[in-house]
């Protein structure tokens, strides 16, 4: 089925898919999500041979709030005063399944933890309603590709694969989730995302704990390699080389005759953040041999923005850093 416009009508069509076990593809206020029903583990079989995902990186499911998911999470008070401070919204929880958790073990890889989040995105939540099930959804684009933010990014990765494509525009945030691993009283940012972690650390009043390096995956954003273009990156580039395309960022961007875009003139990181992703779509089917990108300020939402930037270089040899004339 071609991309349809989110109505009551195509929701509604889209909810009785996921209750058949179809895949559908859906806009959230972060990025488009490829959405399953997360009670039927066929079903999200469905999803990982679409994004050709490896089967140890879970997934996010979506529910409507802190109710939905204490059904199948055991929620202690440090995870509802988050849910409180930033549900609906870009936060994923994760945390320790509930004893007969009815979720699908596939959904967590394997773990006894599972990753959990309440969109803000009305006609996310408009889905959800309409299912009447919690949505596992992660990124509606091939594994390690760069994430959708409209709905015909979504068709060009996943072609007819998903049974529907809701369009509702682009995403407006435009970046994924924030994961936090919640154990007892201890929170660790597992992945970095549209929540900046001083709005979190202020909320907690402390420091967030850092994931141990070399790890086992626990949550979605923490493959060496992700969010990729196909065409090699070379960062913290202060100006594009003749036949590169140009990622710039601020008032001070130099001017280019190439192939550019400026992820915000105005410097805004909430800017940059919403048209990252779809900006690096772009320049990727430039047809140039490397992509230089300006540097991000490293606060706020440039941390996540830096931190997709590192994920998606390659080769390394082109991203080193090093900015020759």
């Amino acid at each position: 089925m071609p991309i349809v416009a989110a109505t009551k009508d195509s929701i509604d069509r889209a909810a009785e898919a996921l209750a058949k076990g179809e895949i559908v593809a859906f806009p959230t206020e972060t990025v488009y999500g490829l959405g399953a029903n997360a009670l039927d583990a066929s079903a999200i079989a469905k999803v990982f041979a679409a994004k050709d995902r490896p089967r140890f990186n879970p997934l996010i499911v979506h529910v409507l709030g802190p109710e939905e998911a204490e059904a199948y999470a055991a929620v202690n008070d440090t995870a509802r005063r988050l849910m409180k401070a930033f549900w609906p919204g870009p936060l994923s929880l994760v945390l320790p399944r509930k004893s007969g958790c009815a979720i699908a073990d596939l959904v967590s890889a394997g773990l006894d933890t599972v990753a959990l989040r309440s969109p803000s995105n009305k006609i996310a939540r408009d889905l959800l309603k309409a299912a009447k099930l919690p949505i596992a959804a992660p990124s509606a684009n091939r594994s390690g590709r760069v994430s959708p933010t409209a709905a015909a990014h979504v068709e060009a990765e996943l072609g007819r694969l998903p049974a529907m494509i809701l369009d509702g525009g682009p995403c407006t945030l435009g970046l994924e989730s924030t994961v936090l691993g919640i154990d007892g009283d201890e929170v660790t940012l597992l992945r970095l995302g549209a929540l900046p972690r001083e709005e979190i650390e202020r909320v907690l009043g402390r420091k967030l704990a850092a994931r141990e390096a070399g790890s086992h995956v626990t949550s979605p954003g923490q493959l060496a390699t992700h969010y990729a273009p196909t065409t090699p990156l070379r960062l913290d580039a202060s100006r594009p080389r003749h036949g590169e395309a140009f990622l710039a960022f601020g008032p001070n961007a130099p001017s280019f005759a190439g192939p550019a875009i400026n992820l915000s003139r105005r410097g805004d990181l909430t800017e940059a953040a919403a048209n990252f992703f779809a900006a690096l779509r772009t320049l990727d089917e430039a047809g140039v041999e490397t992509i230089a990108v300006m540097p991000i300020p490293d606060h706020g939402l440039g941390e996540a923005i830096n931190d997709r930037l590192k994920r998606a270089r390659i080769p390394a040899t082109l991203t080193a850093g090093a900015d020759l004339p």
